[in-house]
């Protein structure tokens, strides 16, 4: 497994930008797909981005075009560039690795999270 680190929460307005970073304990070239959830209060987690270790993206059509995943591999770490925030992108944003063996098939890491409160 791997440890993950979130980082970059805090208060957006709507309509602002907030940058939330991820960083890996051991090189993230290994991780088939790294990811960015999100929970809400009230609700099931769900996926928001995905970056595959090729650096094909996948996003959630509620965050298309205005949140953006990258990753580093010089310094091990998964950035989430939000922008244009909504009423609906508050909640715990939570870091995902995912590592394919042959031997344990999947197996997935996951990060503490970090907080995106609601701004009054």
């Amino acid at each position: 497994q791997v440890q993950l680190v979130e980082s970059g929460g805090g208060l957006v307005q709507a309509g602002g930008s907030l940058r939330l970073s991820c960083a890996a304990s051991r090189s993230i070239s290994s991780m088939n797909v790294m990811g960015w959830y999100r929970q809400a209060p009230g609700k099931q987690r769900e996926r928001v981005a995905t970056i595959s270790g090729g650096g094909t993206t996948n996003y959630a059509s509620s965050v298309k075009g205005r949140f953006t995943i990258s990753r580093d591999g010089a310094r091990n770490t998964v950035d989430l560039q939000m922008h244009s925030a909504k009423p609906e992108d508050p909640a715990v944003y939570y870091c995902n690795a995912v590592i394919w063996t042959s031997l344990a098939g999947e197996i997935r890491s996951w990060g503490k999270g970090t907080q995106v409160p609601v701004s009054s």
